[in-house]
């Protein structure tokens, strides 16, 4: 079956059998082999009420948007019906792990007359969840600061409209902190942070400092805060794209319902797609960003220096060699190519003991051929009705536990060229192992999805202490017709915040650059519309603001550049004059 409603991936996830399904990142992330289902993402026009007859669960999201329960036997017929405009599978999320206030111009804004501090704006955070108990995030009488935490890991009572997890309100949570035991308060609200990633960042964007003096408060140390921890009903250690765009729909619903401005923190991505901005998750988020009164800021990603991402030019008479270590004990590994449709390319692939496959022709449908101790499948996609770009997908399977180690060399041969221009990516480096890696490859569109979306505010990481890049920090580009990415740089270099069990612990990663943005997008959302300066100040002119306010750093005098976009945040430069 291959369906031009449904996205490259999933048609051929449907074709790939059971053991290469389970053998490969990509192509079982929404597969649930116990029931025969697939949890996938649409958008749609009209209404959905109807596929709940026909065994199919639905969450609707804003603008037509849905995340739907399928029976495997039904995607064919659901991609048949006329309301579903296009169908993906979720994709797998990585959180980007790798100080700051003074930097960012930020404790200026926090004193003197401006005295910012968040106050009746929503900070929410959409990450692997918060140490509640923690004192940073309580008042002075010991009650919680968070209005509501959604733990989607727990099943049970999920918010009204959807169907996994758990939320918690405010008034649970100060019921559990009553309690004088840990135990006690984990028998009224289970939900805990075990990788500690999103109790920092939740630090950084508006910490109070209690349990340091204030010594160690973040940007919006009075914010509210509203929490999702990401998680997937398979229990895969990974959350997905469904799971966020459900908690971004939650998010910007409660803080309607609540009537207050809400800045969101995304802290994680992953590196599949063309990264021009089409895919549903991104048109989602452009989508919603234009919702309330909301700005969402997203990391740029930690790919900077993991050589994940190569490109060039095709031109016709050229062979173009592209090579690619793979280390020792790899067991999943794929490769991206993206070229205009315009183009036709054939591809050759020779494995490191210089057996040769191919050329492989353009043609719909799973292509496989066995080299060595591994299996090739590889897919020629059709663009899709948001792009012209054209994905080839090359899915290297182990025979047994491993693939073949070793430098692979990818050959594109052009038959017909009109464009040229070609990228490739590897998966996310938190998937594989080091080593594995293009030899040449380009830094620069090394930046990860979702923050390739237009218009959310793209945040990268710059050392605070020596006023330089940092290498980890996803690159994007300046193209015309392509936004600007990223749109400005944060501190993102060994960045102390809050830790679960009431302490703090220094950090690096983009996930630390991105809340110092977001909780500087409290303050301005305070300024202008808590305090009545500007009713308006939201979305994009928060960005406006804030890439106004950016100064530049001593090693790049160009901007914007695909390492800073338009320099360092300096919020006390943001405010007009």
């Amino acid at each position: 079956m291959s369906d031009q409603k449904i996205e490259n991936l999933l048609n051929l996830a449907l074709e790939a059998t059971p053991e290469e399904r389970e053998k490969s990142l990509n192509l079982d992330v929404g597969y649930n082999p116990l029931e025969n289902r697939w949890d996938i993402i649409v958008k749609y026009n009209g209404s959905l009420r109807d596929l709940e007859a026909i065994n199919i669960s639905v969450v609707e999201l804003y603008n037509e948007y849905a995340i739907l329960s399928v029976p495997e036997s039904l995607i064919e017929s659901l991609a048949g019906l006329p309301q579903i405009e296009f169908i993906e599978k979720p994709k797998m999320l990585f959180f980007a792990v790798r100080e700051g206030r003074g930097a960012s111009c930020i404790n200026y804004v926090q004193t003197g007359e401006l005295s910012l501090s968040g106050r009746e704006v929503l900070v929410a955070v959409i990450d692997s969840g918060i140490d509640y108990s923690h004192p940073d995030f309580r008042n002075a009488d010991g009650t919680t600061r968070i209005v509501e935490l959604w733990d989607q890991t727990i099943p049970g009572a999920p918010p009204e409209g959807y169907k996994i997890g758990t939320v918690y309100s405010g008034e649970q949570i100060n019921e559990a902190l009553a309690q004088s035991t840990v135990p006690g308060q984990r028998q009224i609200v289970p939900s805990t942070d075990t990788s500690g990633h999103g109790t920092h960042v939740a630090g950084i964007a508006a910490g109070n400092g209690r349990a340091s003096g204030g010594f160690n408060r973040g940007v919006a140390p009075e914010s509210e805060l509203l929490i999702v921890k990401l998680g997937n009903p398979t229990g895969e250690f990974f959350p997905r794209t469904s799971e966020l765009m459900q908690a971004v729909d939650y998010v910007v619903r409660r803080s309607i319902a609540l009537e207050m401005p809400v800045a969101i923190n995304l802290s994680f991505g992953n590196t599949y797609g063309s990264h021009d901005g089409s895919s549903l998750i991104e048109t989602y988020l452009n989508d919603i960003a234009n919702i309330w009164k909301t700005v969402i800021c997203v990391g740029s990603g930690n790919e900077g220096a993991a050589a994940g991402h190569t490109s060039g030019i095709l031109t016709e008479g050229n062979t173009e060699t592209v090579e690619l270590a793979v280390a020792n004990y790899e067991s999943i590994l794929n490769v991206q190519i993206w070229k205009s449709y315009l183009d036709v390319a054939d591809i050759r692939i020779i494995n490191p003991a210089g057996l040769e496959a191919g050329p492989f022709q353009s043609f719909l449908g799973p292509q496989r051929f066995n080299m060595g101790n591994t299996q090739l499948l590889m897919y020629y996609g059709e663009p899709s009705p948001y792009s012209t770009a054209q994905e080839i997908y090359i899915d290297f399977i182990p025979r047994n536990t491993y693939i073949d180690s070793g430098v692979w060399r990818i050959e594109l041969i052009p038959r017909e060229i009109k464009s040229g221009n070609y990228n490739m990516w590897l998966p996310s480096a938190s998937a594989l192992n080091v080593g594995t890696q293009f030899l040449l490859p380009n830094p620069n569109l090394s930046l990860t999805i979702p923050s390739t979306a237009g218009r959310v505010i793209t945040v990268g990481a710059y050392d605070a202490r020596t006023d330089s890049y940092a290498s980890f920090s996803g690159r994007g580009f300046v193209s015309p017709g392509l936004a600007i990415k990223p749109d400005l740089v944060a501190p993102g270099v060994n960045i102390t915040s809050s830790s679960p069990g009431g302490g703090y612990t220094a950090r690096s990663g983009t996930s630390m650059a991105t809340p110092f943005v977001t909780g500087s997008a409290a303050l301005l959302m305070q300024w202008g519309i808590v305090n009545g300066n500007d009713p308006f100040l939201y979305g994009e002119k928060v960005r406006a603001y804030l890439l106004r306010g950016t100064r530049p750093l001593p090693a790049e005098r160009v901007y914007p550049n695909s390492m800073f976009g338009w320099g360092a945040l300096c919020l006390r430069d943001s405010f007009p004059v």
